[in-house]
């Protein structure tokens, strides 16, 4: 496993910086916290951005294949144009009426189950997470939290003590249970549902037995920091029934996968042909405004509402609920799922071509467009796997395509370009891998 908090950054002295970027590098180390990091070994300057591209001072174009945050594309202008209206005609809390909050929330629940019928919002990602844990506890009357074991979830407190991502220094809660997928473990996929629920089963056992109880399992239906271990499709179905008898509630981060990324399907969670008790939203949300939300069931939201106080004076508001609102209308009407779905296949296809050449590309996984690409040679040390995989991205850099990795290891090349790609961004990002595969094939020692 990486030791490193962030292995795809720039290191001072590392690399050639030009004069002008390393001024600034300087005053940010003079005046921004020491746990700010900068991606890419030469880092990346931008100034404006515009669909799938950015660009820098200089007006060099790149494109990204990395950023789910905007999943509509950099500047979207009918969102932008929706939150400048706004905030040009007020901008209120959620303590006065205001029927655009009432209209977005009914029909962001329409798009889940039926069962997930209660809405409440939050700024972040982070904060939803935090408030579906506390949501969880109380209606469970329970501690324990089942992760995957290299889940990342946030950054606010509670959502950082469940996150085995973020490193040793940040300690998880003596409440957490961490359980392994069947990729990593080696374990065959027909067999992947078997080792998931035995694990959660086992985590579940040993938290009674403490009398900690489990309160949820937390779970990003397409485990994006464990690699993007995406199949076999159901495989987590049985151990979310064992938590859900154990009186535990399921929590589905959609943060990464939800809003159609995945392209059958607008929640992440439907490909697992599961319903579960709380789903938290964010990121793409609002195309890159803050704003997130926890969507669950009516029994668990009525009980923690009865009990407990959450006030949020800046979730909810109206700019970031007429950006919101923007975006879902603009995913819907103009098909943004099937067109991530049709792209989706286009950039299968094409590396599952390119695996065939002896590249480096030992596997392939996706749901939709956010692809997992595991790098290294048969053989290779887990060291040697990583440094190939961190060159690639940083060649990738050089050629104007942004991606980064993932996984424990850190040699899995996570791709998840904004859902408005086309076929053309698809074409230039697999040339952009071809050359950068063969660039470090050719420099194998290269760090």
């Amino acid at each position: 496993m990486s030791t490193d908090l962030m292995p795809n950054r720039y290191t001072p002295g590392e690399a050639d910086v030009p004069a002008r970027e390393a001024e600034l590098i300087a005053r940010r180390d003079n005046v921004l916290g020491a746990s700010y990091r900068l991606q890419y070994r030469r880092p990346v300057h931008f100034v404006r951005a515009e669909g799938m591209w950015l660009y820098d001072p200089d007006g060099q174009a790149y494109l990204d294949f990395y950023n789910n945050v905007p999943s509509l594309g950099h500047c979207h202008p009918e969102v932008n144009a929706a939150m400048a209206a706004q905030a040009g005609r007020i901008s209120a809390n959620t303590r006065y009426l205001e029927p655009r909050l009432v209209d977005y929330a009914e029909r962001l629940a329409a798009t889940f189950p039926h069962e997930l019928n209660r809405v409440v919002f939050t700024c972040t990602g982070s904060e939803s997470n935090d408030l579906a844990l506390r949501i969880a506890r109380l209606a469970s009357g329970n501690e324990g939290v089942i992760v995957s074991s290299y889940a990342y979830h946030g950054t606010s407190a509670a959502a950082a003590s469940v996150s085995p991502n973020l490193g040793d220094a940040v300690k998880l809660s003596p409440f957490v249970r961490m359980v392994d997928l069947h990729g990593p473990a080696e374990i065959p996929e027909a067999q992947a549902a078997d080792f998931f629920e035995a694990q959660v089963r086992a985590a579940i056992v040993d938290l009674n037995r403490r009398g900690i109880g489990v309160a949820a399992i937390l779970f990003d239906s397409i485990f994006s920091s464990d690699g993007v271990w995406v199949d076999p499709c159901g495989f987590i179905a049985g151990g979310v029934a064992a938590v859900q008898e154990a009186g535990g509630l399921v929590i589905a981060d959609e943060v990464q996968p939800g809003f159609g990324r995945t392209g059958a399907h607008m929640w992440g969670f439907e490909r697992h042909g599961i319903v579960p008790d709380l789903v938290t939203l964010g990121k793409p949300m609002g195309n890159g405004f803050p704003i997130g939300a926890v969507v669950g069931r009516k029994s668990p939201m009525d009980r923690f509402g009865a009990t407990a106080r959450y006030s949020n004076t800046f979730a909810g508001n109206t700019v970031g609920i007429a950006t919101a609102d923007a975006v879902l209308t603009i995913l819907q009407r103009d098909q943004i799922p099937q067109n991530a779905l049709a792209m989706s296949e286009r950039l299968r296809v094409g590396l599952e071509k390119l695996a065939m050449q002896p590249c480096g590309i030992r596997g392939v996984r996706n749901a939709g467009l956010f692809f997992g690409i595991d790098l290294g040679h048969e053989g290779a040390t887990t060291a040697s796997r990583r440094i190939m995989a961190l060159n690639v991205v940083n060649a990738m850099r050089d050629d104007g395509v942004l991606v980064s990795t993932t996984g424990a290891n850190e040699d899995t090349l996570k791709v998840r370009p904004p859902l408005v790609c086309q076929a053309e961004h698809i074409d230039r990002f697999l040339t952009a891998i071809d050359r950068a595969l063969f660039k470090v094939e050719s420099q194998p020692h290269t760090n």
